[in-house]
């Protein structure tokens, strides 16, 4: 056999060598020289169909001893699928994919550890395609590999109305593929909290004297887009802070961009900063060609266990394509039938669209038989371990299971209108330190504003490198990756609730991040705390205004605005019951009362009555947060003044949204349409509920800087603005 490979090899390079010169293209990588770049076509069948014999039967048996020949068409495989569905569909990018099949065969089919017929096996290694628009390339890899969830007719619908495979890879829709990616940058930060989540666990499961139940690797493809988004970096920065030394990303360096070659505006040195940021840095120049150099960097970079690794992998964006190839002209759009026939010639592919020969399918598949194994390895392990730790062993296993431990909203507490006033964040802050005993999945901190957010859990330290198990993460002032590196440890999948807290006005910073978490299911609870004017002097650069609506306008997002210590319970059992969309509780600065009728449950219906009258109602006045005590104070005054008025609490439109529609007339009756809401913020979409003939109580402009009284007067936020507007609707 290895006679034969040591002919087979010298074959090739002659055949390299007399076909040199056929295609040029330019290589900006070596001093701007133009190089040639020649995929060698496989050796006439007829010539190597001994050679071919000899070698299957160990390639099968074993993925290390596959072939090269066989391995070059195990890529070439991988590149081919993904131009024919690009093309198909008559839209998509298949450059990346075309330079980044040998890093995916390698990973998929010799590095990484996953069981295709359980996708979501606990301790699989986890892959994130943050160059999600490269998407194919993952499809192909899937289906490849034997994932139910990707059939070949999948991969001919690609981009088509309700298929397996969309534009951009989605968690919730196609089994096998971890985060939801396609905003560049997103996936980095992704990856840094798959690998969070990892860290946490391992640390707190794993005994040195029993077999590790936690134990995998994150890897992640990234591009040159990734590179320039700005919260890619803020969430590097923290991984090498934290030292996540089983954060292994490959970057995939092909300097090109849509515009064109990113020299026209990026020019950095990438690893120079990510050796700055304390990753271990290794560079593989040439990707296209060099599979064992992008073996034996993915082997340097797990024998290094205190840094996340990055390693550059520089490409051919599009290679193959004998015209196309190093072009914007590949990133973005189908190669065509005249491009793609010129590429098949180029590489020797014999084989029509969407075929895969059969020696290539028996390599990928290996991965199910090896999956299987390995899953059924890990639970021995986890038998094992529960025998000398039950305790332990039982906490993990219903974390995994993803389900809520049994009375764990027991464990809030509840308010009398007797009790202190409190800032809502106070009770926040009581809410967290009630919750972090009963549900250990429960992890999560601020962006710099711990102190302000009051989001500690007292009873934890803080992740930090070496102290991984514990949970309050201080993610420094990075608002937009801490968001994204949320919905990574939420995708985990390993029954992990993470909350992340700033100020509401910084939302903005992590909209992006929280948009995916809306998308991709992710159960986050965002703790958004001096949540409108009412935090005063830092004035209108800190107070937000319109906040409110851009969230109540998203979907799948749950906005919250509780009153009072009850309604702040009732957030947090709803934000935590609802695993599959996140929840935003907007939080105040200044104290309010715990309101009669306020109540846990009233949340939960989104809307609900708090002070009502005899008969039909005069007017309605809906309240939220710090505001509904206005409300309430102007109900009283309209009493003595022998007016009906309810009063009725609307922290989560969403919620009531979803109520039966009895309920909500019940709620705010059709044939009362005297109406006034108040609330410090945008009037923006409570013409819903007040009608166009009803009044809004509250700002539409900037706010100011001075204290929170003087403010709320200057807008005329108060129970005698309320009072006039009531007066005003019932006239």
């Amino acid at each position: 056999l290895d006679s034969a490979l040591n002919i087979y090899s010298h074959l090739r390079k002659m055949q390299t060598i007399l076909k040199a010169g056929q295609q040029q293209v330019v290589d900006r990588r070596v001093q701007g020289a133009a190089r040639t770049s020649v995929a060698p076509k496989p050796i006439a069948r007829s010539q190597q169909r001994t050679l071919r014999q000899d070698v299957r039967t160990a390639a099968i048996a074993n993925p290390s001893a596959v072939s090269k020949e066989v391995v070059e068409k195990c890529v070439n495989a991988i590149r081919f699928l993904s131009i024919d569905g690009v093309n198909k569909a008559k839209s998509g990018h298949p450059g990346m994919p075309m330079g980044c099949a040998p890093m995916g065969y390698i990973l998929y089919n010799e590095v990484m550890k996953h069981n295709p017929k359980n996708p979501q096996w606990f301790n699989r290694d986890r892959f994130v395609l943050s160059a999600g628009h490269g998407s194919m390339f993952q499809y192909s890899l899937l289906h490849l590999n034997g994932y139910d969830s990707v059939t070949m007719d999948d991969l001919k619908s690609f981009r088509q109305m309700g298929s397996q495979t969309p534009g951009h890879p989605e968690n919730f829709v196609t089994n096998g593929v971890e985060v939801t990616t396609g905003p560049l940058g997103q996936g980095v930060c992704n990856a840094v909290g798959l690998a969070v989540a990892e860290a946490n666990l391992a640390a707190r499961f794993n005994k040195p004297d029993a077999p590790k139940i936690v134990d995998h690797y994150t890897y992640c493809i990234a591009g040159d887009g990734c590179m320039m988004e700005g919260l890619s970096n803020e969430a590097s920065s923290l991984a090498g802070h934290w030292g996540l030394g089983k954060l292994i990303m490959l970057y995939d360096d092909n300097k090109i961009s849509i515009d064109g070659h990113t020299e026209i505006s990026f020019t950095e040195d990438v690893l120079k900063r990510y050796e700055g940021l304390g990753w271990h840095v290794l560079h593989v120049q040439d990707g296209n060609h060099d599979y064992d150099g992008i073996r034996k960097a993915i082997a340097d970079a797990k024998a290094v266990t205190d840094k996340p690794t990055i390693i550059k992998v520089s490409t051919l964006i599009g290679y193959g394509s004998p015209n196309k190839a190093d072009s914007h002209d590949v990133h973005g759009a189908p190669l065509g039938a005249e491009e793609t026939a010129a590429t098949r010639k180029n590489l020797g592919w014999e084989f029509g669209e969407f075929e895969v020969p059969q020696d290539v399918l028996s390599v990928f598949r290996q991965a199910v038989e090896e999956g299987a194994k390995s899953e059924e390895a890990w639970k021995a392990d986890l038998e094992a371990y529960a025998a000398k730790y039950p305790a332990e062993a039982a906490e993990f296993k219903q974390l995994i299971s993803r389900e809520l431990p049994k009375g764990w909203e027991n464990a809030l507490p509840s308010f009398t209108p007797e009790d202190k006033g409190l800032a809502t964040r106070q009770h926040s802050q009581t809410m967290l330190n009630a919750l972090a005993p009963v549900l250990p999945g429960l992890i999560g901190g601020s962006a710099d504003l711990a102190p302000s957010n009051l989001t500690l859990m007292k009873m934890f330290g803080d992740f930090q490198k070496g102290q991984y198990a514990e949970r309050n993460v201080r993610f420094g002032v990075r608002e937009h990756a801490m968001g994204a590196i949320a919905n990574g440890i939420a995708h985990h999948n390993s029954g992990m609730i993470p909350y992340t807290a700033t100020f509401f006005i910084f939302s903005d910073y992590m909209r992006g991040a929280m948009r995916m978490s809306a998308l991709s299911e992710a159960g986050i609870i965002y703790v958004m705390t001096h949540d409108s004017i009412g935090l005063g002097e830092d004035g209108p650069t800190h107070q937000p205004i319109e906040q409110l609506g851009n969230f109540r306008a998203m979907p799948n997002m749950l906005m919250i605005r509780p009153a009072g210590g009850n309604e702040t319970a009732g957030a947090y059992k709803v934000g935590i019951e609802n695993r599959k969309r996140p929840t935003t509780i907007a939080l105040s600065r200044q104290n309010m009362p715990n309101l009669p009728g306020t109540s846990r449950e009233g949340v939960e219906k989104g809307a609900y009555i708090i002070k009502d009258c005899q008969g039909t109602p005069d007017v309605i006045i809906m309240g939220t947060g710090s505001e509904l005590e206005l409300a309430y104070g102007a109900a009283e005054e309209l009493e003595k003044e022998g007016k009906k008025a309810r009063v009725v609490s609307m922290p989560c439109w969403e919620l009531y949204e979803e109520q039966p529609q009895s309920y909500k007339d019940s709620v705010l009756p059709p044939s009362v349409t005297q109406r006034v809401a108040v609330e410090a913020g945008s009037s923006f979409g409570w013409e819903r509920y007040i009608g166009w003939s009803g009044a809004f109580v509250g700002v539409d402009t900037f706010g100011a800087s001075a204290p929170a009284p003087q403010i709320y007067a200057k807008f005329g936020i108060t129970k005698d603005g309320v009072v006039a507007a009531c007066k005003k609707v019932m006239a």
